[in-house]
């Protein structure tokens, strides 16, 4: 099975002899490769969508893989019990319902050692979250496919210092590494920016303005 490059990056985060559980699973392309490639013995795909999971369970069944992974229907967390499982994966959904579901069932997600994010959105709200939330961000990674970059972010339980607020929005991890897409996703950050700067130049209200200076303060940061 050929993943994509996002997807790899975010296997690589996979712990060995862990049982994962993969939220949003989709096709369940990510817990059949590992336990293909025996990274886990067992694996959890879920999904809210019934209609995703009929995928899943075929290509599992097709793949033999039954008594490996199990399928189950379900929102978030709420399709396991406290300690069944080592690691949790997000990915492909937005930052906000990412913090949604890590807040709804305290008992599960404390029982959880390790979790892999992958925001479609709203990544800075999501770092800071789990910074105000007793997460340490362990590492992270970056992906880029179709001109459009994906943040990865491998979390644990624990204190972090925070050292400067556009650690949020840059991930410190990534310019320790000197990540080798660092500078590409830093200038597409820049370019987003200026052009809601553009329009905002423009608009006269005061939540504009306090914006426009908001906006300038992060360019230059």
């Amino acid at each position: 099975m050929n993943l994509s490059d996002r997807l790899m990056k975010i296997i690589k985060f996979v712990k060995e002899d862990t049982i994962i559980l993969d939220v949003g699973t989709d096709h369940g392309y990510v817990p059949i490769y590992i336990v293909e490639k025996n990274i886990c013995k067992k694996a959890i795909a879920s999904d809210v969508s019934r209609n995703s999971l009929k995928k899943t369970i075929e290509l599992i069944k097709k793949k033999g893989l039954e008594e490996n992974i199990s399928s189950r229907l379900g929102d978030g967390l709420d399709v396991i019990r406290p300690y069944e499982v080592d690691g949790v994966i997000m990915a492909g959904m937005g930052g906000i319902l990412i913090q949604n579901i890590l807040k709804k069932d305290k008992k599960i997600t404390d029982s959880i050692n390790y979790f892999i994010f992958q925001p479609m959105v709203a990544s800075k709200e999501l770092r800071k979250y789990l910074s105000q939330n007793n997460y340490k961000i362990v590492d992270e990674e970056l992906s880029k496919e179709d001109n459009k970059f994906y943040e990865i972010i491998y979390a644990k339980r624990g204190k972090e210092d925070v050292k400067k607020e556009i650690y949020y929005e840059i991930s410190e991890k990534l310019i320790e590494k000197n990540h080798p897409l660092l500078k590409e996703f830093v200038e597409d950050k820049i370019k987003s920016v200026k052009s809601v700067i553009d329009v905002l130049k423009e608009k006269k209200s005061k939540r504009s303005i306090e914006r426009y200076n908001e906006l300038n303060k992060l360019l230059d940061e």
